[in-house]
């Protein structure tokens, strides 16, 4: 899931309506986290810190919680979120998420298919939030970030998974550092 078709998904959530602030600030936490679907449906008001550290504690797989921060966009779409959430039938909720209509939360199977619609209006296929976490760990390794450091961002304790999730783009990291290096261009 690439900036094109993300920002063609985040474009259909323009606007001011509930849903479209809730589904921005979901989907900008996707993707500016690498979050696994089941640590954003999972979230608690009390889990965000916008105040001081624009931060987000995601409970993640065997009861490990992590703090990440979010990105200025991130920090602005949770900060709209809130504000519009203060103001829906189930603002006493300790969830984060809340359903459009009635005093219910809005659980992963609710972001499921908020985001299969979302990507059939913006005409992208195969939207799901894990495709985002594959992302995430692509362009972290792109951008010369350091493996122990991912390894604690998305919650990962085996050496396998960052070369899982890099392997589909590994050969792309490698044309990128071929033309980098400039081998035989020197001559």
């Amino acid at each position: 899931m690439r900036d094109d078709d993300t920002k063609r998904i985040l474009d259909t959530c323009r606007g001011r309506a509930f849903v479209d602030r809730r589904d921005e600030a979901i989907i900008r936490l996707l993707y500016n986290t690498g979050a696994r679907l089941s640590e954003v449906a999972n979230l608690h008001v009390d889990d965000v810190s916008l105040a001081d550290t624009d931060t987000v504690r995601h409970h993640g797989k065997g009861a490990k919680d992590r703090r990440v921060r979010l990105g200025p966009k991130t920090a602005r779409a949770m900060s709209r979120y809130l504000r519009t959430r203060a103001q829906h039938k189930g603002t006493l909720l300790s969830e984060l998420w809340l359903a459009d209509r009635g005093r219910r939360a809005l659980g992963a199977n609710g972001i499921k298919l908020m985001l299969k619609r979302r990507g059939q209006r913006a005409g992208v296929a195969n939207v799901h939030a894990h495709r985002w976490r594959h992302n995430f760990a692509h362009e972290w390794k792109r951008a010369g970030g350091d493996t122990g450091d991912l390894m604690l961002l998305l919650s990962w304790t085996s050496d396998d998974m960052p070369r899982h999730y890099g392997a589909s783009a590994a050969a792309e990291r490698a044309q990128e550092s071929q033309s980098r290096v400039g081998i035989g261009e020197r001559v």
